[in-house]
């Protein structure tokens, strides 16, 4: 068998509102288990309470995500601000040059 060699580079990752697209989808899967337990009766009698539980599991795997963006994003502006500051030939708040 072949091994499978990419014939062209991968594009760059793009970079958009992360925390807020994280934040939406996190409000989202907790809207929708808001609105499916009133009617958890009735998913329980055709076996299919889990989809409730799993909009339940999306809003709290969101929280986790909501935390990781974020702590990236002030990451990714604390190395902005150092580089910035370097080019400047200052040191930066809590960098070391």
């Amino acid at each position: 068998m072949q091994k499978w060699t990419p014939k062209h580079e991968a594009p760059e990752p793009l970079e958009g509102p992360v925390v807020a697209t994280i934040t939406g989808g996190t409000i989202l899967w907790f809207v929708l288990f808001l609105v499916q337990v009133p009617f958890y009766g009735w998913f329980d009698d055709r076996g299919h309470a889990w989809w409730i539980w799993a909009c339940l599991a999306g809003a709290g795997l969101g929280l986790i995500g909501i935390w990781y963006v974020r702590g990236r994003d002030a990451a990714i502006k604390r190395a902005a601000a150092r580089a910035e500051a370097a080019d400047a030939g200052v040191t930066a708040p809590g960098g070391r040059s």
